[in-house]
């Protein structure tokens, strides 16, 4: 693992996995996502890891032209590096999670590497009141999907996002496999170091929020990749706190934001993005350890810089 002197926060703002009754916090419409986004920003986020929403009813959408007004002003109002998403949602083909991506060409996007059970159905378990009827069908069906990024898909999206557009990637990895089908790829001239890998757990169908499956997951990337690549974690719901800390102490960088977990501690809603960033921050700078700014994560990224970007 490179071992940076400084480490990146992603904010992850809004996602596709809660739906608006889970948190009145979550950002929808593009007023709610330029207002957070600027927010998150200032309180030290270097990354803005985007998805879009329908803003009259909030469920997941791969519309550029929905996209386009918060990334717009994002991208011109901030410094911070965007991060379009091509994992969008279970229930996307794979054309629609890349339109956004295409017709902006970002400095990063996400890329999953490998296809799994995502199954965010126990969220329909707690009782609630609905706001809108797509809510509960939408997570009860996480359970009968599939996620699929086959190496197929893989290649394409790295082929016509990477090669031909100049974005460079956040690999998303659920599982140890998942290293390998990187290590594949890299292996295939595909893609090019250095990768900013991006180890999530906590999400049913892949590995589990167990910071010893951290430590495994980083003992196999230095085997496949050196100091080829740069570390980042996540955990989801409850357990972000606990990898913000441990991936921080490991010497990488970390992952906040609305999309991963709606809450700010133990039975305390978040407000906001904000408000996950800024607990972050006082962690890492509690343990001694510089926040990146955007441009610095440019530069640990090799990223091909904001006036390259297509918006």
């Amino acid at each position: 693992m490179k071992r940076a002197n400084k480490a990146i926060i992603s904010c992850a703002l809004t996602g596709s996995i809660h739906t608006p009754s889970m948190s009145d916090g979550l950002p929808v419409t593009a007023d709610e996502m330029i207002e957070q986004g600027k927010a998150a920003v200032a309180a030290g986020a270097a990354i803005l890891h985007l998805h879009a929403r329908v803003p009259e009813d909030g469920r997941p959408s791969p519309d550029p032209e929905v996209y386009r007004p918060f990334v717009s002003v994002l991208a011109h109002e901030t410094d911070a590096v965007i991060n379009i998403t091509t994992g969008g949602s279970t229930s996307m083909t794979v054309e629609q999670r890349l339109e956004a991506a295409l017709e902006f060409e970002p400095e990063l996007a996400s890329c999953n590497m490998g296809s799994m059970n995502f199954n965010f159905a126990p969220a329909a378990e707690k009782e609630r009141e609905w706001k809108y009827e797509w809510e509960k069908p939408y997570l009860l069906g996480s359970a009968g999907t599939i996620f699929s990024n086959t190496f197929t898909q893989i290649e394409h999206t790295l082929r016509v996002l990477g090669k031909e557009r100049g974005t460079r990637f956040e690999f998303e990895c659920y599982d140890v496999g998942h290293l390998y089908n990187l290590a594949y790829v890299a292996d295939k001239g595909w893609a090019e170091p250095p990768f900013f890998i991006q180890t999530i757990f906590g999400i049913l169908g892949g590995i589990g929020a167990d910071v010893d499956n951290l430590t495994h997951m980083v003992s196999i990337a230095d085997k496949l990749f050196g100091e080829d690549y740069y570390l980042s974690a996540f955990g989801a719901g409850r357990h972000q706190m606990t990898f913000v800390t441990t991936a921080a102490l490991m010497g990488g960088s970390v992952r906040v934001g609305l999309e991963d977990n709606v809450y700010l501690g133990k039975g305390e809603m978040a407000p906001d993005n904000a408000s996950q960033v800024l607990k972050a921050r006082r962690v890492l700078e509690d343990l001694s350890i510089d926040i990146a700014t955007p441009d610095e994560a440019r530069e640990m990224l090799k990223l091909k810089g904001r006036n390259a970007v297509k918006i």
